[in-house]
């Protein structure tokens, strides 16, 4: 996969990446993210790496919208990134401060940020799958199981989850090297994880549906994955 987006920068600044927030979701963890980012300092660039509104066609509670709007508050004295991933759908809030919107981003030639939504071909292939697995997990939960996010869910399904996982993984590492990025980090399989795979290094973020919630730091001198129980 050749990228047709990529801007990027020589990047020797300070940045954090999140992915999957699914604001809007009754599973976003929601109070906990807002002390997150009210504690980063202006020194430091904000990606938020896909899917991170749930829904782009429903009114947010208050909570959620106070987010958005510190969010768009932030993107006034710092740099803001909007990564689109799947679930965001094309959605630019309407006077959303100077966030920048893209479908990839890149940090110099260090790292190659895309949500992973382009590199998963198994769900678009497996939509009665998808239908009748989200079916059953609506019906659980009508049932009074334990609330959780249906990604969430979907790890119960070792087999199937993990599958997915790979390949997305696989995909990314593959673009990444063809590109030139010596690590690329994704979001959309809801699977925080740090590995190197044929010299690339590939690192998920996870999502801020479940705790712990897990973000990337990078700094001129390294790239970790921290992780923040909530």
């Amino acid at each position: 996969m050749l990228l047709t987006e990529s801007p990027s920068s020589q990047h020797q600044k300070n940045a954090i990446i999140v992915s999957d927030l699914h604001i809007g979701s009754r599973y976003f963890l929601c109070q906990g993210f807002e002390r997150f980012i009210r504690r980063i300092s202006d020194e430091y660039e904000i990606i938020l790496n896909g899917d991170i509104i749930d829904n782009p066609y429903e009114k947010l509670k208050t909570s959620h919208q106070r987010v958005m709007n510190h969010l768009e508050q932030v993107s006034y004295r710092q740099k803001v990134v909007w990564v689109r991933g799947n679930h965001d759908n094309g959605y630019v809030p309407k006077k959303f401060g100077d966030v920048l919107f893209r479908r990839v981003y890149s940090l110099g030639s260090r790292l190659l940020i895309v949500h992973g939504d382009d590199f998963d071909q198994i769900m678009p292939r497996n939509q009665a799958f998808i239908k009748a697995f989200r079916l059953m997990h609506n019906i659980r939960l009508k049932l009074g199981a334990k609330p959780i996010h249906v990604a969430h869910y979907a790890k119960k399904w070792t087999v199937f989850y993990n599958v997915l996982r790979h390949h997305v993984m696989l995909n990314a590492v593959n673009c990444a090297k063809e590109n030139g990025y010596g690590a690329v980090t994704c979001g959309h399989t809801h699977y925080p994880e740090d590995r190197v795979i044929n010299g690339i290094r590939y690192v998920n973020t996870g999502a801020w549906t479940e705790s712990p919630a897990f973000y990337l730091l990078v700094t001129p001198g390294e790239i970790t994955l921290q992780k923040i129980d909530i």
